[in-house]
């Protein structure tokens, strides 16, 4: 069996609402960009991967069309370790993370794809099967939203089956922050768990401060207080504050994982397979995980994630993103009392409706 071709897209999808946090600004809309790798026997796996507005959409497009495509023609699917490897060398001068990180991810996780539905199984069960119900959480994009607004949506997301809910932080003032978890926390009451993301938006000492400040409102965990790269400074974010720590959605190898949970800087290791290179890195650094007894989350693309979640025994929580693709996907992940139920259909089973997908091509 060899690899006939490998097709990319390229989509700019526009936001229903435009959304905020304290690094990004105001956010309109998303890119997404599609690997379709087909077999000289006709079988076909779909990856992808997404970034935030317009930023980099096409230099991931073309890393997979110019660099990719033509190095993998050829080259036998089923062998993903290898061609993960091979990937990773061709690319290494120009990358180490980055762009070339989105586009191997697009193709490796078409590789998994593919390799699953050969196998005859849904992805979560052909990479380890451990329980294909996980816990999932809301995470709101919602800085800069009014705190009306802001219990108008948690509401909406219990309704719609979440138990477990994420806000952003990093308003110009502290004091701002903490009214609005207080808040938050008297609306959920007790029992709910309660997320805060900064974004990065804060120094070391400044994330040390909000830490302390919002402990009283029992919150689960304190996501990306301050930049990855500042290993030394999560440490100190976790011995000085008061909070478990969740980073690492931008993170975009198995090596700055490494460094950050072997220095003992992250509570809840959080890799993205969608930027983090594929499925291929995120299981490595998900078994890495449990080798320092942590739990692992997700971040974004979870009709995705849940299958990865799904197949490992140090699962955590499920991030149900804002930039969700439910409008352009024909079977969208179920969530009820709090779980997502990672799909029995074979591969990741996630199909988009290209005819829906068409009008927002680049």
């Amino acid at each position: 069996m060899k690899i006939a071709s490998v097709n990319t897209d390229h989509y700019l999808i526009p936001l229903p609402n435009t959304l905020t946090d304290a690094m990004h600004g105001e956010m309109t809309g998303f890119t997404v960009v599609s690997a379709r790798v087909r077999t000289d026997s006709g079988a076909e796996g779909l990856g992808y991967t997404y970034t935030v507005g317009s930023m980099g959409g096409a230099s991931v497009r073309a890393m997979i069309e110019r660099d990719l495509a033509p190095f993998l023609l050829g080259k036998d699917p089923r062998r993903i370790e290898m061609l993960w490897k091979e990937m990773w060398w061709h690319m290494h001068y120009v990358h180490r993370g980055g762009i070339a990180s989105f586009a191997m991810a697009a193709v490796d996780i078409a590789l998994w794809d593919l390799k699953a539905k050969l196998a005859g199984e849904p992805l979560w069960r052909l990479l380890g099967g451990h329980d294909n119900k996980v816990a999932v959480y809301a995470g709101g994009i919602d800085l800069q939203l009014p705190m009306d607004g802001l219990r108008e949506q948690t509401h909406q997301n219990l309704q719609n089956g979440f138990r477990a809910i994420k806000m952003k932080v990093g308003r110009d003032k502290l004091a701002e922050d903490v009214e609005r978890v207080a808040a938050m926390r008297d609306l959920l009451g007790p029992d709910i768990p309660l997320m805060v993301d900064a974004n990065m938006r804060w120094t070391v000492d400044q994330s040390i401060k909000a830490s302390q400040a919002f402990a009283p409102y029992d919150v689960y965990w304190l996501e990306e207080p301050a930049i990855p790269d500042d290993v030394e400074g999560h440490v100190r974010i976790l011995r000085e504050g008061a909070l478990p720590v969740a980073t690492g959605e931008n993170l975009h190898t198995i090596y700055e994982f490494q460094k950050m949970m072997a220095a003992g800087a992250v509570s809840f290791p959080e890799p993205d397979a969608s930027n983090c290179g594929g499925i291929t890195p995120w299981l490595k650094i998900a078994h890495m995980a449990e080798a320092f007894n942590l739990p692992v989350t997700t971040h974004g693309v979870h009709e995705l994630h849940v299958h990865l979640l799904a197949a490992i025994p140090n699962a955590s929580y499920l991030e149900a993103h804002g930039f969700g693709l439910e409008a352009f996907i024909h079977e969208p992940v179920r969530i009820e009392d709090g779980f997502a139920t990672a799909p029995d259909r074979l591969g990741h089973g996630v199909e988009f409706n290209w005819h829906a997908l068409e009008a927002y091509r680049v």
